[in-house]
């Protein structure tokens, strides 16, 4: 259906499949299967984020009352914050695309 979109339509299918195809039949997930889908799935944002005061307390809140789950729309911001503190941004900022 996306076939001829444009990327940035194409990035946020692809995020929504990705979380779709791991989310519970609620559509949720669980916060460990949160953890572990970003560290599998968006690696290249959180490494070397380990030992930031926001990274540690945004983790640190999906080890904690694993019974809670996180919806797409939850999802979502945390993407954006872990995307806000990465230094891959800042490399990606410096790269220049032509179309």
């Amino acid at each position: 259906a996306l076939g001829k979109g444009s990327d940035l339509e194409k990035a946020f299918v692809t995020v929504a499949l990705v979380y779709n195809n791991s989310a519970d039949p609620e559509g949720k997930l669980s916060k460990a299967e949160t953890k572990r889908l970003l560290q599998t799935q968006f690696g290249g944002f959180i490494q070397g984020q380990e030992n930031k005061p926001k990274y540690q307390e945004i983790i640190s809140t999906l080890d904690e009352e694993s019974e809670n789950k996180i919806d797409f729309e939850d999802f979502m911001i945390l993407l954006v914050s872990l995307t806000l503190m990465s230094d891959l941004l800042q490399e990606i900022r410096n790269v220049k695309t032509t179309k």
